[in-house]
């Protein structure tokens, strides 16, 4: 991965830009030594959103297993009567 600081990438935006598009580079920008942002392939884009949606499904079906649990006694189903009188429904 190419590194490049704040200060050069905007006077060699085009040239960064072209690496990126055309050479399918991804490019470190840092300023005062810490990195600050990325620019990369738009494939490496798709990709990574892709892997976050993934993470965030997989994040959603564990929570929505932790609240089927509180609607188990001793492993079994409990009755939507009995969560509606539980939660004052």
């Amino acid at each position: 991965m190419t590194t490049v600081t704040a200060d050069k990438i905007s006077k060699d935006i085009d040239a960064v830009l072209a690496k990126v598009a055309d050479g399918g580079e991804r490019v470190r920008i840092t300023k005062r030594g810490r990195t600050i942002a990325a620019v990369v392939p738009v494939e490496d884009l798709k990709l990574l959103e892709a892997v976050i949606q993934r993470l965030e499904d997989l994040i959603d079906v564990r929570d929505a297993d932790k609240a089927m649990k509180q609607f188990e006694k001793d492993g079994k189903s409990v009755s939507w009567e009995v969560v509606k009188k539980k939660h004052g429904l």
